[in-house]
């Protein structure tokens, strides 16, 4: 269960709770402030807290850029132009802290992007839960024969039951170990805490508090809520995108627009494009690109 009654109890509690506020708020924000969204078996995505709208995106451009953006007529135009050109600090005004419960395997993926604020479960001070990320059935694949770091094909019958089995038995059994370890019952002297959990697997559950703005946000999304990330980081993004695209409509459709929907050319595509639409019969010999490159362009081309 992703969240606790305890847990439950507290976003209740939090809820229920209103405050009177001159700062601009976003009515779709408000209405996930503190609710638990439910990623794989035991995770959650939840705002804290937040800073900023679309309104915020619009204010900071046209303080930076004066008269520059008096041709602009409205909001949602002055912001697909930012998107549209690579425009980054105004985006920076919005902030959003999140709570996430997610594997740990995850949030090493997840940490390489480095430009937010970070405070996770100390499992130095605290004892972790017996919590353990266990795909389902139709997420156990194969290793890629044409992606080093991907996924082929889903495993089925016995294959699947064996890792699922393997999965299962070792998380229980490393969690028995680590119990014992730090156990002071019986006159024993348990372990530190600090050295007992280098013996729990990558696919224990933490937990973090994790503050960014916008602007780096969205570069995040763009590359874990792309459909050749890993599914088990996939997921949490799509449920942020869900949040986003409700706290700022403007800048979400923008960034769908212009960043998840588009793609970009080299040189080198660019100049095999305009041959094709000239009738120019273009192969990857004679289009200065590696195979690797042409067939990432056929794939653009051909959809």
């Amino acid at each position: 269960m992703p969240v606790t009654p305890e847990q439950q109890a507290q976003i209740d509690e939090e809820r229920a709770q209103t405050r009177q506020t001159l700062r601009a708020t976003s009515e779709g924000m408000e209405k996930h402030l503190y609710t638990a969204i439910p990623v794989l078996d035991h995770g959650f995505v939840r705002v804290i807290d937040y800073m900023g709208d679309d309104a915020a995106i619009c204010q900071a451009a046209r303080v930076s850029y004066g008269k520059g953006t008096k041709s602009v007529q409205n909001d949602e135009g002055l912001i697909r132009y930012l998107m549209r050109h690579w425009h980054s600090t105004p985006f920076e005004m919005c902030e959003i802290k999140l709570h996430v419960k997610l594997p740990v395997f995850v949030a090493r993926q997840w940490i390489r992007h480095r430009t937010a604020n970070v405070n996770e479960y100390s499992a130095r001070y605290s004892i972790l839960d017996r919590e353990f990320y266990i795909p389902a059935p139709e997420h156990l694949a194969a290793q890629s024969v044409v992606n080093n770091q991907g996924r082929g094909e889903t495993l089925s019958g016995e294959d699947a039951a064996r890792v699922l089995e393997i999965l299962k038995a070792d998380s229980s059994r490393a969690y028995d170990h680590y119990a014992q370890m730090i156990s002071d019952e019986e006159g024993s002297v348990g372990l530190a805490r600090e050295l007992a959990r280098m013996n729990l697997p990558a696919n224990i559950y933490t937990q973090w508090y994790w503050k960014v703005d916008l602007h780096n946000l969205l570069h995040f999304l763009r590359l874990r809520a792309d459909a050749h990330a890993q599914y088990e980081i996939r997921v949490y993004a799509d449920a942020i995108c869900n949040v986003v695209a409700d706290w700022v409509p403007f800048a979400f459709k923008a960034f769908e627009d212009y960043r998840m929907g588009a793609v970009s050319m080299s040189v080198q595509m660019m100049d095999s494009l305009r041959r094709m639409l000239k009738g120019e019969e273009v192969t990857q010999e004679n289009s200065g690109m590696s195979a690797r490159e042409w067939r990432e362009f056929m794939g653009v081309i051909e959809g």
